[in-house]
């Protein structure tokens, strides 16, 4: 038998050969062992060290890695509302509007016998359980106030939605557990930052047994849209409220971004004195546990609905809520108990109250009018044009409807886009009344216009009309996007003198420093935004002051007395404290990204006054919107319609992101609506706004390649201005102007393929939109006129 030959693999001419490998101008490994001569650095010897460790090493330093991460967990459970740690602060949010939450209150304080029940002199009821070793500090807002609602829900520790199973009108089962203002309040709940929420079903006993459980069912389904991961608990007698607080304290917490970065407080006690130097200011002491980070004094503090102030000091007095009960000593002469003064604040380290750059006139040869030109620009009243018949009075002449009237003064560049000059508006008139003269006995007077307050007197504009015309606008912008039309009576490079066209919208350059208005020199950038965001979260950890959990007192400088006395008379109005970080005062250009809710079909108009609550901020402004895209240049979009997310841009206090964002509109009845919620993108003043319109024209004779144009423009001036434009077409031809034809706009037009006939031929052109200055802070003051700020 022969022994058979194994066949042996032998490389063909196909084979890879990998190219050696080039260090080029980098050293190689080698180089670098060589020159190192066996000197090994310190965190290689520790990588090594724990490489070469047993199984049973790794084994056991795995598990002190875990045991020491479960018992920095453990010990923040037990920290949370123990005697070392600020109280447990629980918010009570009614979902239905006729609930009645003193009887909630009622089962909750009965929920151990051992508990320790104080009220605070502003409304609070601290509960201190010494068998849980816990305390907690229990708010209600007022139901329907939308505003003192949301603020307390900002800085509570845990949140409990709380709803009846019964109406508490005819003691009937309820078919909906949320009616108008729990739909209306759980939504921005959500959207602010959510922290650790509850929710609890009461009067679920007065229903029958075999309903129950099917009503619970329905519940955990409508709560699920909001809160998935929430199961309901019961709350209807003090057993129910003894397992609600014990899995209020120990249910893992939930972690909002933008509050664990500041400092704040809730008002326990508050105490004003008026300064000796004027009654209209003063000093206003706020007590409350400190929370999440520490409070420097010579930092900045923000009240909602008072504004940004400094501080003078911080005490530090007896905490009067502790988890046990203490037995003090008194005196005989009942002294009152000493307080320790943690900090004074320095002239030379506390933070200054200037929020805008005072810009130099000088600067760039500016021209600024004086008081003198201001104050009689403001007094002097604009003229009217107006066509009337022979030997009619001015008085008789304001009663004729001036719609075809123009004003005596140069149109703004913010007004609309199809609105002729003032001179061709003069001008054409003139040439009307001459034509006419010989037809008609027609004479033009100059009449002053009406005062504002006689002519607002007798304007009645009802909502229903504003809602049809800006629907009716918003549905030819969306049909017909950016397209304006050329005016024929001047010329189109008078008219849009302002527009340049671009080669490419991605790529073509321009200067974010170009012809920027006069508000930018009264705002502050940042050289690297990102990097100052870091830097300043990572040195707000490090503040040397009041530390978070102690009872304290600040003293708060030069409030308004005003103020204070509106605060008084509200009821139950929370007042909350938050530290502002470095330079979070200063005016900047503030970028927000909003999402529509959907909840109305109507679009909102670029620069529509609205209702914007930045974080611990509450403002109105006038925003314009772009779109949320890539790149160096952003779209202008008139209309912020539902479905879409937009850029908004403003000028507004400094807020470094993440930081939540709810927007709100103002009806005519004073009712406010949620359009949007979001986040805060940047602040960032370079951002480019480019807002474009479109010159559209139709072909008149179609060649193979070339095409007469008409209609786009109506001289021949204007053709020869625009044209190293470029034109594209809606069906995807590319082009450009070769010549005028005649002087009444026709214009020849080469294109890079056949042209239909049904085709439209149209010209891009592009101008930089800034935001103006329309920031006012909503302060209590305004809140309390308008007592209609509630959700409808």
């Amino acid at each position: 038998m022969g022994i058979t030959k194994q066949e042996v693999h032998r490389p063909g001419t196909f084979k890879q050969i990998n190219k050696p490998h080039k260090t080029g101008r980098h050293r190689s490994k080698g180089s670098i062992s060589n020159d190192a001569k066996g000197k090994v650095g310190v965190r290689v010897l520790s990588k090594r060290a724990a490489k070469n460790l047993g199984k049973n090493a790794r084994r056991l330093q795995s598990s002190q890695i875990r045991k020491k991460k479960r018992e920095e967990v453990l010990q923040q459970k037990r920290n949370l509302g123990g005697s070392e740690s600020a109280p447990i602060l629980v918010c009570i949010i009614s979902l239905q509007a006729d609930l009645n939450i003193d009887s909630i209150l009622s089962i909750i304080t009965k929920a151990d016998d051992s508990a320790n029940i104080i009220n605070s002199p502003c409304g609070t009821i601290h509960l201190s359980i010494p068998r849980f070793k816990q305390r907690f500090s229990i708010v209600v807002p007022p139901v329907g106030n939308l505003f003192a609602t949301l603020d307390i829900a900002k800085i509570a520790t845990t949140i409990l939605f709380v709803a009846s199973a019964i109406n508490q009108s005819d003691s009937s089962p309820r078919m909906k557990i949320l009616d108008d203002w729990g739909n209306e309040i759980i939504m921005p709940c959500v959207a602010q930052g959510l922290t650790t929420p509850v929710v609890a079903l009461t009067n679920i006993e007065s229903l029958p047994m075999k309903k129950r459980q099917n009503f619970k069912n329905h519940v955990q389904s409508e709560i699920s849209k909001w809160l998935p991961e929430e199961k309901i608990s019961q709350l209807d007698t003090p057993t129910d409220a003894f397992n609600v607080l014990w899995r209020v304290g120990t249910q893992k917490q939930r972690s909002v971004s933008y509050k664990n970065k500041r400092a704040h407080l809730l008002a326990e006690e508050i105490k004003f004195k008026c300064n000796e130097n004027s009654t209209d200011v003063g000093t206003l002491m706020i007590s409350g546990y400190l929370r999440n980070v520490p409070l420097s004094v010579n930092g900045l503090i923000h009240i909602p609905g008072f504004g940004d102030f400094q501080m003078s000091q911080i005490d530090s007095p007896e905490d009067p809520y502790p988890v046990e009960k203490k037995l003090r000593k008194h005196n005989t002469m009942d002294e009152e108990p000493s307080v320790r003064v943690l900090e004074c604040a320095d002239p030379k380290k506390q933070e200054s109250l200037e929020s805008e750059n005072i810009p130099d006139p000088m600067d760039a040869e500016q021209t600024w009018p004086t008081e003198e030109e201001l104050a009689q620009a403001k007094t002097e009243r604009r003229k009217i044009l107006k066509r009337v018949p022979k030997g009619t009075s001015e008085y008789q002449a304001a009663w004729i409807p001036d719609e075809d009237a123009e004003e005596l003064s140069e149109c703004s560049d913010d007004e609309s886009e199809d609105k002729m000059s003032v001179d061709e508006a003069m001008s054409q008139v003139d040439s009307e009344v001459e034509v006419e003269e010989d037809e008609e006995e027609y004479e033009t007077i100059t009449m002053s216009e009406v005062p504002d307050e006689r002519y607002d007197q007798n304007i009645d504009m009802t909502e229903e009309k504003e809602t049809m015309e800006k629907s009716k606008h918003a549905k030819l912008d969306a049909q017909f996007p950016d397209e304006v039309d050329t005016p024929q009576d001047m010329l189109a490079k008078q008219r849009f003198q302002k527009y340049r066209g671009l080669e490419s919208f991605r790529t073509s350059s321009w200067d974010p420093k170009e012809n920027l208005p006069t508000d930018y020199a009264r705002i502050f950038q940042f050289e690297n935004f990102d990097r100052t965001r870091k830097r300043i979260f990572k040195e707000s950890q490090e503040i040397k002051g009041a530390m978070p959990g102690w009872y304290i007192t600040i003293h708060v400088m030069n409030v308004r007395q005003d103020l204070f006395i509106t605060f008084s008379a509200l009821e139950n109005y929370p007042l909350i404290v938050f530290g502002l970080l470095p330079n979070e005062h200063k005016m900047s250009v503030l970028n927000l990204v909003l999402k529509h809710t959907n909840i109305s079909p109507q679009p909102v108009k670029s620069k529509e006054k609205l209702i914007f609550q930045c974080g611990f901020r509450r403002f109105t402004a006038c925003p314009i919107f772009s779109q949320h895209t890539n790149g160096n240049k952003h779209k202008y979009e008139r209309y912020f319609r539902p479905k879409s997310t937009v850029v908004a841009s403003i000028f507004a206090p400094i807020t470094f992101p993440p930081c939540p964002i709810l927007c709100y509109i103002q009806k005519l009845n004073k009712s406010l609506e949620l359009i949007a919620t979001g986040s805060v993108l940047s602040a960032n003043p370079d951002r480019i706004v480019v807002k474009r319109v479109v010159l559209s024209g139709h072909p008149y004779k179609v060649n193979k390649r070339s095409a007469i144009v008409r209609f786009m423009f109506f001289h021949r001036e204007d053709i020869n201005w625009f044209k190293p434009i470029e034109l594209r077409t809606k069906y995807g031809r590319r082009g450009h102007i070769k010549e005028p034809l005649g002087t009444h706009g026709h214009m020849k037009c080469i294109f890079n393929g056949q042209l239909k006939s049904q085709d439209t031929i149209l010209m891009n052109l592009y101008k930089r939109v800034f935001p103006k200055w329309t920031y006012e802070p909503l302060l209590l003051t305004e809140l309390h006129q308008n007592e209609g700020m509630n959700v409808e």
